[in-house]
């Protein structure tokens, strides 16, 4: 009875996943060369800027649909 808890709990966790890749370009993401802001991985500055105009923009319109 121990062990069928202890190993519910084990599977119970979910594994994080690696970010492989950076979500604006799909670029590969090496070690050192990596650009961490707000909780995500990025290849470089320039995708994380995008990335930022990107949701600021989306922002804005839905601001301005209401």
């Amino acid at each position: 009875m121990a062990q069928e808890q202890a190993n519910t709990q084990t599977e119970a966790k979910p594994k994080a996943e690696k970010q492989t890749n950076c979500p604006v370009c799909n670029k590969p993401i090496k070690r050192l060369k990596r650009f961490y802001r707000n909780g995500i991985f990025y290849c470089a500055r320039k995708c994380w800027l995008a990335n930022k105009k990107k949701t600021a923009e989306e922002k804005n319109a839905a601001e301005n649909k209401k």
